[in-house]
């Protein structure tokens, strides 16, 4: 049994730029203390079957983890911090890329490359179609609202995000009304249900053989996924091959490389097209440095 503990990080691994590498810190049920630097997360025990609040905290060189209650050895839940922060990511092929480049000469050092990510594809997948088509703080709405009302709560009341079996038993005019999921209501139902009867299997990606272009033509065969939203979960099962472009990224990339002014998406993908693999992650970073010295944007 344990309650407490603290796992190895590869050597130059950064908690703060991990936590803080996009948005998906701000979205439930994470929730991130920035002044103590504290990640807390409710993680679904699968050994016992219950929700348990964690807090994840940094304590060089180890990340330390504390739980509201003691779990078993058998745990999933050391696995799934690993997971999140992407422990077992190796980023070093990234850092030689971008090495001879002057501009990206900060990413090393500040321990930049990891994106942070939920325990599970199916939350991640989730949430990403909360992104698609609307502001960040209808994004984070939608997720509270989600979490709020279908997950599963530890003894202290935090609640899990749910699992597709429960996401299955509401129709589509619940989440029409009560989840707030608008043109979005109808793929939840239809995804939560094929996920819970095993019909697709969102965790099997992370060790899919297909090539990159033939495992997003499988994440698009899900209603609500386009082209974005593809990238975007690409990103967080450790593929890079996509740039992920939304209104966000776009309007970045014109005020840092384009006098502000509109250009079409092409003249992006030539910019960062000889990183090949990479690309995507060396497009987050580039539009992200200015957060390494000010902290991102607090919607």
């Amino acid at each position: 049994m344990w309650k407490s503990k603290s796992i190895d990080v590869p050597e130059g691994f950064s908690f703060e730029r991990t936590v803080q590498s996009h948005g998906w810190y701000n979205l439930a049920p994470f929730d991130l203390d920035q002044e103590l630097m504290k990640l807390t997360y409710a993680f679904r025990d699968k050994q016992g079957g219950r929700v348990v609040r964690g807090t994840v905290s940094f304590e060089n060189p180890f990340i330390r983890v504390e739980l509201d209650r003691a779990v078993s050895d058998r745990s999933s839940i050391e696995a799934e911090v690993r997971h999140i922060f992407r422990l077992d990511e190796d980023v070093e092929d990234f850092y030689a890329v971008i090495e001879p480049h002057e501009n990206f000469a900060w990413v090393r050092p500040m321990g930049a490359g990891r994106l942070l990510r939920s325990p599970t594809v199916f939350e991640d997948l989730v949430k990403t179609l909360c992104t698609t088509n609307c502001s960040w703080g209808l994004t984070k709405k939608m997720v509270l609202n989600l979490v709020d009302t279908l997950g599963d709560r530890a003894a202290n009341g935090t609640a899990a995000f749910p699992t597709p079996a429960a996401m299955a038993e509401r129709d589509e005019r619940f989440y029409r009304d009560e989840i707030k999921a608008g043109y979005r209501s109808p793929f939840f139902v239809e995804l939560a249900e094929k996920v819970a009867s095993g019909a697709i299997n969102p965790e099997r990606w992370l060790t899919s053989e297909l090539t990159t272009a033939d495992l997003k033509k499988e994440i698009k065969s899900i209603k609500g996924i386009g082209d974005y939203a593809a990238d975007n979960l690409l990103k967080l099962l450790g593929r890079y091959d996509g740039l992920a472009l939304d209104s966000w990224l776009r309007s970045q990339f014109y005020k840092k490389h384009n006098r502000n002014k509109p250009c079409p998406d092409k003249k992006i993908e030539r910019r960062y097209a000889s990183f090949g693999k990479w690309k995507g992650l060396v497009l987050w970073c580039d539009m992200t440095e200015y957060w390494h010295n000010s902290g991102p944007p607090v919607e």
